[in-house]
């Protein structure tokens, strides 16, 4: 749906000779429709990167730019986020129904009374009953409070979907099925994605080119099934050694 380019991003935190640099002017591509894994391990700027895209954090220098279009950060509906944690995105008080209601009637035109149905199709997208929508998030399991947050951030009609992490908390059979339902929804809506992930077997099974993340450089990156096969940096060579199961993740994450 859209081509996300990120040229010379480099973010500081601080000020002054206290400021520290976690991001080194790196460069990253989108592809339209596709699916661009950034991995790494934690500490290497990857949550940061993420941050910057939807305007959580303000880059030193850089641009963000969405097919040629700057993104105006926070305000930009095109490019969507869900979190490692669902509650950074959904409010505990409020029942499911009304969390994907409240953004309908920030981003769309649809009336009142049709955003009920279209949060209720938005939860069968992601493979939950229309009856959750009366229920909190506090009543759900993780994976279904996962799976509300991707129904959530979909209700803005993005063209990028940001996933930080978001399998991180999940048990291995959870962790699958949501993998899953990612592959799915980019397939039925053709959406672009920055998917972001410490484990290099996960970010493997969803992505088409990979980038890999080290103390806020890109030191690697290509096609997925390439860069796990024939790694040629270093620390990329670490990566793949340290996941016992990246032998055959597709298998592994399957089931």
């Amino acid at each position: 749906m859209g081509a996300l380019e990120i040229r010379g991003l480099t973010v500081r935190y601080g000020r002054g000779k206290s400021a520290v640099t976690v991001l080194h002017g790196i460069d990253l591509d989108v592809p339209d429709g596709g699916v661009l894994g950034l991995v790494g391990e934690s500490g290497s700027g990857k949550s940061t990167v993420a941050r910057a895209v939807v305007g959580l954090v303000r880059p030193a220098s850089g641009s963000i730019r969405l097919d040629g279009t700057e993104v105006r950060g926070a305000a930009d509906r095109r490019v969507q986020m869900v979190f490692q944690d669902p509650y950074a995105s959904l409010n505990p008080r409020m029942a499911v129904g009304e969390s994907i209601e409240e953004v309908l009637a920030v981003h769309t035109t649809l009336a009142r009374r049709d955003r009920a149905a279209e949060a209720a199709r938005l939860l069968d997208l992601v493979h939950l009953p229309a009856q959750v929508t009366a229920r909190h998030p506090g009543d759900l399991s993780g994976g279904m409070r996962q799976r509300v947050a991707i129904a959530r951030a979909l209700a803005a009609r993005p063209e990028v979907l940001v996933a930080d992490e978001i399998t991180s908390a999940l048990d291995a059979s959870v962790q699958a099925a949501v993998l899953n339902l990612l592959r799915d929804i980019r397939r039925e809506l053709g959406l672009s994605m920055l998917f972001i992930s410490h484990n290099l077997a996960v970010v493997r099974y969803v992505s088409d080119e990979v980038a890999v993340l080290n103390l806020g450089r890109v030191v690697e990156s290509g096609p997925a099934d390439e860069l796990v096969g024939a790694p040629r940096h270093p620390y990329t060579r670490e990566l793949v050694e340290a996941v016992p199961s990246l032998s055959a993740p597709r298998d592994y994450l399957a089931g």
